[in-house]
């Protein structure tokens, strides 16, 4: 931890991983997104041990949904989006994937959150767009958020950057972070890493630092 002005600046994970002061986020672990993510068994196995550890530790936990709307609901952006991700040439041609109600729309089973759990919904990339989730977090007097889930290149790197635009510091559980494009999210965590803001680490380095850190 370094000082000036009276202020403490973080500048490890050990500086961060206070229970009291940090948020574990799961982002869009969702049915229908882990089902087209050829490794998700492995993102599921260590995202559930993030999510044990925080909460063995007493850290609050958040999970975000991506959110479909009704066809008659949906805009430009979202038409554009869903013609990209399911490679459609025309807007009429896309069918809304996560309809609240649908299978597909659901946490997977093994994460399936818990009463004390905060569960928000979007129909952004960045997980504080369009939710309370920085309201809570500066309510609840915190400073930083881990984060695991899918994808790396898709929602983690805007949730990443808008987060520390907000003045809270992420953490990216690298191991627990599943991508689609295997490439893609590499060059988005090198990105990350040039601009500094983020600390990136993996799930067994949280637990060890976090299993030392008093319980609240």
């Amino acid at each position: 931890m370094k000082h000036i002005h009276g202020l403490s600046v973080p500048t490890t994970l050990k500086d961060v991983c206070d229970p009291s002061r940090m948020a574990l986020l799961v982002y869009d672990m969702q049915v229908g997104i882990c089902s087209q993510i050829k490794d998700a068994d492995r993102i599921v196995a260590a995202t559930l041990k993030a999510v044990a550890t925080a909460r063995a530790a007493g850290m609050r936990i958040v999970f975000t949904r991506h959110l479909s709307l009704p066809k008659a609901w949906m805009g430009a952006a979202q038409f554009r989006m869903a013609m990209a991700w399911q490679k459609k040439e025309e807007p009429d041609a896309v069918t809304p994937w996560f309809l609240r109600g649908s299978p597909g729309f659901e946490i997977v089973p093994e994460l399936t959150p818990q009463p004390d759990d905060a569960v928000f919904d979007k129909i952004a990339m960045s997980a504080f767009e369009g939710t309370p989730l920085a309201s809570a977090l500066r309510d609840c007097g915190l400073n930083s958020i881990a984060i695991a889930g899918i994808a790396t290149e898709v929602g983690i790197e805007p949730t990443v950057r808008h987060a520390a635009d907000l003045g809270f510091i992420p953490v990216i559980l690298a191991d627990a972070c599943g991508a689609g494009h295997e490439e893609a999210a590499q060059r988005s965590l090198e990105s990350l890493r040039f601009a500094g803001d983020a600390i990136i680490s993996d799930v067994e380095t949280f637990g060890s630092i976090l299993n030392k850190a008093p319980q609240r």
